[in-house]
């Protein structure tokens, strides 16, 4: 299911390095770590992959002989989805390899569950057809879909509209499975209505427009309607099966809901789903051993996948993926350099950690590629301007006291000596990629200036000073603060907060640092129990229109405004209604989701964005850049670019089932 907090969702509980260093770097050194495929000695001797075209997997096709599977007609539509490959027809076998650092199911899912109903196509600029069609009405009431006929799930049985009926109606509409509904398939704070019109077809019609629906139904929020085989969750389901409870309780479950859950009842962003080998799928491949003691995951071939290539071959042509969860970020590494590894995240794909990886291409047998990262920022510094404290939530919501901390800010050094010299001074503007990129949002107040981070100090109201020359609040109290940081995130966060930390100190600020695993810190900001935290800003792309997180509290899991995000969440009946600037961007992003011009959407957002330029609420340190991962040199049709997102599934959107491995 789509995170209900995707702030602190997979962006902000991943991510660790090992050691590394830049320094000492040649010409020939600077030339080791290019992302050029011609400088990545990648073998010239690449199969084409010519010769007669098999049209299954060898394996499948001994099934069949065994009388063990049906065969191909049997199992595919009669007109299957085709892909085009990003570089050649492959050939069929092999095991791809990848990494996570924790058991976590947003990497697996954008890596190898990536189907819906629709999907963005590889230039992230439509969304396109996936398992289904769709005709929308003029004003964006009304979307029906149509699914492609003979799809089935990987137990052979029939993907028809009665599933995406169950998993809209019985699963997310039901309170006791999903307690918040997902607001993108709400309008106007009103559910869609969601019926079945025949085997193939399903309609959803909104009370309101709603111009961001297709957007967010193709983006790893739209797992949720894909997610829920009937004939297989109708079993845990006490509207279909009356002994749901006894069942439940049988199994260790108090309530039928609970077991439902355990079951995978979360979708396909949830582990538990993951981890129940018994749930049919109609992704390429479906998972047969789930995590364990050996601490992998281990997805096989889908006999029944519906897509093929132009030649007509079915795919996906690799017969196993393998995602093995290595805690230690220096083991994923030295594990990197010998060559397990394909298409690791971003956790361990970090810049200090470049020169080692790059110094072993050659002996592990592997490429880099470039991975542009969704995150506006290498590292945010997150102040709670809805604090519970009231002398707190005065201190954080003062705009000059932002814009003092701000300039007292050695951004220039944080990135020399701590981001390996990469990067600019930058706040919180959607990344130069972005169509909504902002100059005035991102150089704002990033000058290193004490005087002027002084000067707003003093004008904010704190010119009084304790013995230690720590500034003072009005109650007396010294002003100060807790950092919190997560601990298996960023690696650099924790070093540049000792830096901020110094840099605070200066100008009469005390900031105590406090490290702790990401559970603990992310179960303090949603009981809304914390004073500041640190963030990387994602998303930071087009996607930003999806979750603007980070320019107003468009959800219940705003770091900075937990009770505000709430309060927009559920349309004013719980949380803390905002100040006036905060309603007002609330009410242009209302217009964007009512209108279907996607013109209008950017003006709207535009507006949005002003308003955040004005208000100054998250400071940020530098523009990440660097972004990249390790392909081996047998693994083919991976782009040699694939931006990095889960809001647009990375690297799903590159369609992995095409990819092979050249054994």
């Amino acid at each position: 299911m789509e995170s209900p907090h995707p702030q602190l969702s997979r962006r902000g509980v991943l991510r660790s390095a090992g050691a590394g260093t830049l320094l000492g770097l040649s010409a020939t050194g600077c030339d080791l770590l290019s992302t050029d495929p011609s400088s990545n000695d990648r073998s010239k001797a690449d199969s084409d992959s010519s010769g007669p075209r098999l049209p299954e997997a060898p394996s499948l096709t001994e099934q069949v002989k065994a009388g063990k599977l049906p065969p191909r007609k049997d199992r595919m539509p009669a007109s299957p989805l085709v892909v085009e490959p990003t570089e050649r027809a492959g050939s069929y076998g092999g095991t791809w390899n990848t990494c996570m650092g924790n058991p976590d199911a947003s990497f697996i899912y954008t890596a190898i569950g990536y189907d819906g109903l629709v999907r963005w196509n590889r230039g992230w600029t439509e969304v396109i057809p996936n398992l289904a069609e769709w005709d929308a009405g003029k004003d964006g009431r009304e979307y029906t879909f149509h699914l492609k006929p003979g799809t089935r799930w990987s137990d052979g049985e029939p993907c028809t509209a009665d599933d995406i009926d169950f998993a809209y109606n019985d699963v997310i509409g039901n309170a006791a499975l999903f307690p918040a509904f997902p607001e993108w398939l709400t309008a106007g704070g009103r559910p869609a209505r969601v019926e079945k019109v025949d085997d193939r077809t399903v309609r959803f019609t909104f009370t309101q427009p709603n111009g961001v629906f297709l957007k967010h139904l193709a983006s790893s929020a739209g797992n949720v309607l894909t997610a829920f085989p009937k004939h297989y969750f109708e079993q845990f389901h006490k509207d279909y099966a009356s002994d749901a409870d006894a069942i439940a309780k049988q199994e260790g479950h108090p309530r039928w809901s609970d077991l439902f859950m355990a079951k995978g009842g979360g979708g396909m962003t949830d582990i538990a789903w993951w981890q129940n080998p018994d749930i049919p799928t109609i992704a390429a491949w479906k998972a047969t051993e789930p995590l364990a003691g050996n601490l992998r995951l281990v997805a096989e071939r889908n006999p029944y996948y519906w897509k093929t290539d132009p030649q007509d071959s079915q795919l996906p042509y690799i017969d196993k993926v393998v995602v093995h969860v290595v805690a230690d970020p220096e083991v994923a590494v030295l594990q990197t350099t010998e060559g397990r590894y394909s298409l690791v995240p971003d956790e361990f794909a970090v810049v200090r950690d470049k020169p080692v990886i790059a110094v072993s291409r050659k002996k592990g047998g592997y490429h880099f590629i470039d991975v542009p990262q969704s995150n506006m920022n290498a590292a945010t510094f997150v102040f709670n301007l809805a604090h519970k404290d009231p002398n707190l939530r005065k201190v954080f919501g003062n705009k000059d006291f932002r814009i003092g901390l701000s300039y007292a800010l050695n951004r220039r050094e944080i990135i020399d000596t701590v981001l390996q010299r990469q990067g600019d001074p930058w706040q919180t503007s959607p990344l130069r990629g972005s169509k909504f990129y902002d100059e005035g949002l991102a150089k704002q107040y990033t000058a290193y200036d004490v005087g002027k981070a002084n000067d707003h100090l003093d004008r904010a109201g704190y010119t009084e000073r304790d013995n230690e020359g720590f500034r003072l609040r009005p109650d007396g109290e010294r002003l100060a603060f807790t950092l919190q940081v997560r601990l298996g995130t960023i690696s650099t966060w924790v070093d540049i907060a000792e830096l901020a930390k110094r840099y605070w100190e200066r100008v009469g600020v005390e900031a105590r640092v406090q490290t702790g695993a990401s559970e603990l810190v992310i179960g303090r900001v949603e009981a809304n129990q914390h004073d500041a935290v640190m963030d990387d800003g994602y998303p930071g792309l087009d996607d930003v229109q999806l979750d603007p997180t980070w320019y107003f509290p468009s959800h219940a899991g705003c770091q900075w405004a937990i009770p505000w995000g709430t309060w927009y969440a559920s349309r004013g009946k719980e949380g803390e209604e905002p100040p006036a600037q905060i309603r007002r961007q609330m009410e242009l992003y209302d217009q964007v989701k009512a209108t279907s011009d996607s013109d209008r959407q950017d003006e709207l957002f535009q507006q949005i964005l002003s308003i955040a330029r004005e208000e100054f609420v998250i400071i940020g340190t530098a523009l990440p850049v660097g972004g990249y991962s390790v392909v081996k040199n047998t693994l083919h049709n991976v782009p040699s670019s694939v931006p990095w997102s889960t809001t647009f599934p990375s690297p799903g959107w590159t369609n992995p089932e095409q990819y092979y491995i050249d054994t």
